[in-house]
């Protein structure tokens, strides 16, 4: 029986597996910063212990990318330290520890999808912090554990880019939005499933990194137009340089993750990305 404590449960992976929950002859035990200090390993240890976890899905970050350019020392208490921590304590207990990371930890300079080996180079703060937790994590290196990469991820829950859309989209008459970023969105349902119905083969003795977005290939742009055309909103998409968008933190040009890996040692099929936004728009009621 897995035991399984979901660290950053109110976020939008965390809330996404709570909701899966009930389909899964799992136990979970949903925490977050209130009830559940994640900076202070003997805490963490306590709470394992007392509820005989055996399973850590760590769903926390701080992920304010823009915010962390000029604050390092939060970004790298959540995104390093704590995961260093989990780390310990799972190799410790011999917890399986799952932990979700980003494609920031890439220049987004590539012009071919990003495979898991391939040079890390982040050029923002908070993919420095999320880089040196994965690093965290290897060199303590606890057994059956794996690091997920995603990118642009939505959700029904919380705030994200798909709600800022329709939002605006039924505001505004026009809207500019970037076309020169490409990557794949992932709807963290899929995330969610993905990493529940993989558990059980989760088998090995370094630390795994994987790679997970929805399938397909698209700027911000195309993901706007398809939100507002699913929607039937009237709200027109102009196309817009980077440069146009000036944000403190430098977003990756370029941040296709190759999916190949964990397609193949999982045997899994990964749904293409207006499937995720369909099923979305549907649960939030703004499908037309």
């Amino acid at each position: 029986m897995f035991n399984i404590l979901i660290i950053g449960s109110n976020g939008q992976l965390g809330s996404e597996i709570k909701e899966l929950s009930k389909n899964y002859d799992y136990n979970f035990f949903f925490t977050d910063r209130t009830n559940l200090d994640i900076t202070s390993k003997d805490s963490i240890k306590s709470f394992c212990e007392i509820n005989s976890i055996n399973t850590i899905i760590n769903c926390a970050a701080y992920t304010a990318v823009d915010n962390a350019e000029t604050d390092e020392l939060n970004a790298d208490l959540t995104n390093r330290k704590a995961v260093k921590k989990l780390a310990l304590v799972s190799q410790e207990l011999n917890i399986k520890l799952i932990h979700i990371s980003t494609d920031y930890v890439f220049d987004g300079k590539n012009f071919k999808a990003y495979c898991e080996e391939f040079q890390t180079s982040p050029k923002t703060v908070y993919g420095k912090t999320k880089l040196d937790g994965e690093n965290e994590m290897i060199n303590i290196n606890p057994k059956n554990s794996i690091i997920i990469r995603t990118s642009w991820v939505y959700s029904f829950y919380g705030n994200n880019f798909v709600k800022t859309m329709l939002r605006l989209g039924k505001e505004k008459e026009t809207l500019g939005v970037i076309f020169d970023q490409v990557g794949t969105p992932t709807y963290a349902a899929h995330l969610a499933k993905l990493i529940l119905d993989i558990l059980p083969q989760i088998k090995n003795d370094k630390v795994e990194i994987y790679n997970y977005s929805n399938e397909g290939v698209l700027s911000w742009y195309d993901f706007a137009k398809e939100i507002m055309k699913m929607a039937k909103l009237n709200c027109k998409i102009n196309p817009i340089e980077t440069f146009q968008y000036p944000t403190p933190a430098k977003r990756p040009h370029f941040s296709l993750l190759n999916k190949a890996k964990i397609k193949k040692e999982f045997n899994i099929e990964i749904p293409y990305w207006k499937d995720g936004l369909d099923d979305c728009l549907k649960r939030l009621g703004e499908r037309k």
